[in-house]
């Protein structure tokens, strides 16, 4: 994780931010409606630890989540990666949406390495 350049670790860090305002935008209109909100709130809290983690590993800001928790983000994280990978793999190469993905995808794995180091 040392080796990544500045501009690596500024994109996935604003790629988990952006993962985080959309949880948080569904998890919104779901409640409006009325729908269960439980795999979204699970998704938004291990986005959270993972932007949390990143942000310890990258600029010594620590965080303050137990094992516990880094064990089930690192779960719901790793769940996430293959539906991400088959909506990345249907998209046309070049698009705004596959580059969008790409980052998405290299940010998890980043996650989800950290929380291994941890």
């Amino acid at each position: 994780m040392e080796h990544l350049s500045n501009v690596d670790k500024l994109e996935s860090i604003t790629s988990l931010q952006s993962t985080i305002r959309k949880l948080e935008k569904a998890l919104s209109q779901m409640t409006e409606k009325g729908a269960t909100t439980t795999l979204v709130k699970k998704r938004l809290k291990a986005a959270c630890i993972g932007l949390a983690v990143l942000e310890d590993v990258w600029n010594q800001r620590p965080h303050h989540f137990t094992q516990e928790d880094l064990i089930e983000a690192h779960s719901v994280l790793t769940g996430l990666l293959p539906s991400i990978e088959n909506s990345y793999f249907k998209l046309k190469a070049g698009s705004p949406q596959r580059t969008l993905l790409e980052r998405r995808i290299k940010s998890l794995e980043l996650t989800i390495q950290a929380i291994d180091e941890l």
